[in-house]
């Protein structure tokens, strides 16, 4: 019963996205005033083939000039056609003049250019593999996409709020998608299937747990880290499906007082966040096919490349750190590693089997 209430009230919620039933009336406007006027050129085709016995073509030519009175030929050289032009211009003149205005009307709205720009962001979003998605573009959230931004990882956000995508992410070639990131929908143009993490930062508790729910529906190798306001919100987001929960009052407290106790070993961790700095401590994964399944951690070369490797995480969950220099590295492994960002990026690539 649970599963059933979490389905429906998910599909319920797709139905309520506020704003999606303009968008969609702005995007078909355009097509049916195209459409309301080939009916009419159509209409009078028709007519002027079948009252002039004219050829296609003159038949089109005629309609045209007829309806937007150019008046450049005279198409009535017997009664039976006067009648047809004067009923024709009667009934099509001022539908052709209010669809013009409404075309022209259409093409100017913000909401059709802002959908022909996020067909654009769709078709580069498209193309990505192995990216990150940041839900919610508050605070957190536009500092999540300047690390990644500063460490050249793709990602896509998705926000609601128009104008701050606009003025943060337009200005920056940041990928971003217009919508509610608890509507499945939005997941799915993200890229969700492909991405390899995802970040939930908004505002609301009970949000993140509907968006950390529907993305490990959506896939569940997918790695999620969301934001927790107190420890129950945490315990709910985790069971959910996170893989980490970020409490920002409880980790700025533990790092505050850390900077009492150990000021100076914050001060060394502390140089892999800096804008300018070329260190990274990252987690190296171990695939199938690498060339250093086998090897003791002394025989690799790993030193050689100035990377530092500071633990290893098995497969099975065992831990070693420090890891010895006989350990023998095995397919799953996980490598923390600490060295320059270009070596890391290297010895990435070697680990992973790339």
């Amino acid at each position: 019963m649970t599963s059933v209430r979490i389905l429906l009230l998910m599909n319920l919620r797709t139905l309520l996205i506020p704003g999606e039933a303009d968008r969609l009336a702005v995007v078909r406007r355009p097509v049916i005033v195209v459409m309301l006027l080939s009916l009419l050129i159509g209409a009078g085709t028709l007519g002027f083939r079948y009252f002039r016995d004219s050829s296609w073509l003159e038949s089109v030519y005629l309609a045209v000039v007829t309806l937007t009175t150019l008046g450049c030929r005279d198409p009535a050289n017997n009664s039976t056609t006067m009648a047809f032009v004067v009923v024709y211009l009667g009934l099509g003149l001022g539908l052709f003049s209010y669809s013009l205005f409404t075309l022209g009307q259409s093409l100017l709205d913000p909401q059709f250019r802002q959908f022909w720009k996020q067909r654009r962001m769709l078709n580069r979003i498209n193309a990505l593999n192995d990216h990150h998605i940041v839900c919610g573009f508050g605070r957190m959230g536009l500092t999540i996409c300047q690390y990644l931004d500063r460490k050249n990882k793709p990602f896509v956000v998705i926000d609601t709020n128009v104008d701050a995508l606009e003025a943060r992410c337009a200005p920056n070639n940041w990928l971003y998608i217009v919508g509610d990131a608890t509507d499945d929908v939005h997941l799915h143009q993200a890229g969700i299937a492909r991405a390899t993490a995802l970040a939930s930062v908004l505002p609301s508790d009970s949000d993140n747990t509907y968006v950390v729910l529907s993305a490990r529906m959506l896939n569940n190798d997918l790695q999620i880290v969301a934001r927790a306001s107190d420890d129950k919100a945490i315990e709910k987001i985790q069971r959910a499906g996170a893989t980490r929960v970020i409490s920002p009052f409880s980790s700025g407290g533990m790092r505050m007082a850390r900077f009492m106790l150990n000021p100076s070993v914050e001060s060394f961790v502390e140089v892999t966040d800096e804008h300018d700095s070329d260190l990274e401590l990252v987690d190296i994964q171990v695939r199938e096919g690498s060339p250093l399944i086998g090897q003791r951690l002394a025989e690799t070369r790993l030193a050689e490349h100035g990377v530092m490797v500071l633990a290893i995480r098995r497969s099975t969950g065992e831990r070693l750190m420090p890891p010895p220099g006989p350990t023998e590295i095995q397919a799953g492994d996980n490598l923390f590693a600490f060295g320059h960002a270009d070596k890391v990026a290297t010895v990435i690539a070697e680990c992973e089997g790339k």
